[in-house]
C-alpha cells in the first residue's frame, strides 16, 4: 500500500497546532489512559485504520493478551466494568451510521453508570477525535508503521 499523499500533520502546518494541543487537553481528562488507548484502539479496529492501531498498539502499556482481546472485548474476561462501558459506548458513536438509534440508551446509561457527567464528556471527545485521526488516515491511505508518534 502506498499513501495517497504525505501525512496531513507535514502538510497542513496550520491546522496541527491546534490538534496537538486538543491531544495535550485530552490527556489531561479524568477517565485512565488505559481506558482511552483501549477506545482508540477499537474504533481504529472499527474504521480500519492500520496506521492509528499500529501507533496506539506500539505505545500502549497493555498486556498482549488484553491488545489481543480489544476486537472480542465482549467475549473475553480480561476488561473491567468500566473498559467494556467505554468500549461500547466508542462502538456506538463510531457506528452511527449503521443503528437506528444512534447511541443507544442501554450503551449510554451503562456508561453513566461508570462515568460522571465531566468523565463522560472527556470519553465522548476522546472517540470523536479518535474517529477524526482515522478518517484523515483512512482517506489518505497512510500506511501503517510509516510514522509514529
Amino acid at each position: 500500500m502506498e499513501a495517497r499523499i504525505k501525512n496531513l500533520h507535514t502538510i497542513l502546518h496550520g491546522a496541527r497546532d491546534p490538534l496537538v494541543a486538543l491531544g495535550k487537553s485530552l490527556a489531561t481528562s479524568p477517565v485512565p489512559e488505559k481506558t482511552r488507548e483501549l477506545v482508540h484502539i477499537r474504533t481504529s479496529q472499527i474504521n480500519g485504520c492500520a496506521m492509528c492501531l499500529d501507533g496506539h498498539i506500539a505505545k500502549s502499556k497493555e498486556t498482549p493478551q488484553r491488545l489481543g482481546a480489544v476486537a472480542v472485548w465482549r467475549e473475553a474476561p480480561f476488561f473491567s466494568d468500566p473498559e467494556r462501558a467505554a468500549l461500547g459506548l466508542a462502538e456506538a458513536i463510531t457506528r452511527v451510521a449503521d443503528q437506528t438509534e444512534r447511541v443507544p440508551d442501554a450503551v449510554w446509561d451503562e456508561a453513566k453508570r461508570h462515568y460522571d457527567q465531566g468523565a463522560l464528556a472527556w470519553l465522548v471527545l476522546e472517540i470523536a477525535v479518535a474517529n477524526l485521526y482515522n478518517r484523515l488516515n483512512v482517506a489518505t491511505r497512510q500506511v501503517a508503521g510509516s510514522q509514529r508518534w
